[in-house]
């Protein structure tokens, strides 16, 4: 096909001055051409993990405790996947599978924070009966930050080395490491919380999840 006889020529040409600069004494073994539609299927495949990798905590969570707790993360997770990519849009970073990589590994690190605070939350609900849901929030959060600003910091003082020291081919990925370790703390803190307390929550849910027994609903006008 024409775009395969472009390819090939694009690629011989790279092979000679490659042989230019570096001389005949170096053996190449192999040499691959990746399309633009290969690419394409690539980047929408990790697209599809990402979008898999939140619904498969959205379930995590609902087992866990309830609904109300899963949308609130769901939401945070999302704000984060948008915000990371809305910073390789605004910074005209190349978005390729490293990017995707860094996503789901934001994810990750997003829910657990989220999960480290609604755990207390819950055991809060359970411990101060006649709280409003609000301050049980806040109490919940102020409880958890110490650990969730030490646990952020120890990981991004890596990522720091990482971006200085670990050269070009992983600095996309450190990069969107680091934003992502500040947007996920936020969003634990700032966005699942306040979405929690929008829905309202059963406060007696023992087991959480679908198997939770629910009997008084708590809402931020409790």
């Amino acid at each position: 096909s024409p775009e395969g006889d472009d390819a090939e020529k694009a690629s011989q040409a790279v092979v000679e001055k490659i042989k230019g600069a570096l001389g005949d004494g170096v053996e190449y073994r192999r040499v691959e051409v990746v399309g633009p539609q290969v690419s394409g299927e690539l980047v929408e495949d990790g697209i599809l993990a990402v979008l898999v990798s939140v619904a498969l905590m959205l379930l995590y969570i609902w087992f866990r405790f309830e609904w109300q707790f899963s949308l609130g993360a769901v939401v945070a997770l999302v704000h984060d996947v948008l915000a990371t990519i809305a910073l390789f849009c605004l910074l005209q970073i190349e978005f390729n599978l490293q990017s995707i990589a860094a996503l789901l590994t934001i994810v990750g690190y997003s829910m657990n924070d989220t999960v480290i605070v609604f755990d207390r939350v819950r055991e809060n609900l359970r411990k101060y009966k006649k709280m409003d849901l609000a301050a049980l929030i806040d109490l919940s959060v102020n409880q958890t930050l110490s650990r969730t600003v030490m646990t952020s910091g120890t990981t991004l003082l890596a990522l720091l080395a990482l971006y200085i020291f670990g050269g070009e081919v992983i600095r996309g990925f450190t990069f969107a490491m680091i934003f992502g370790i500040f947007i996920g703390t936020y969003s634990s803190i700032f966005i699942a919380g306040p979405v929690l307390l929008a829905v309202g929550v059963s406060r007696d849910a023992t087991t959480g999840g679908l198997g939770g027994v629910s009997k008084e609903k708590v809402s931020g006008e409790a």
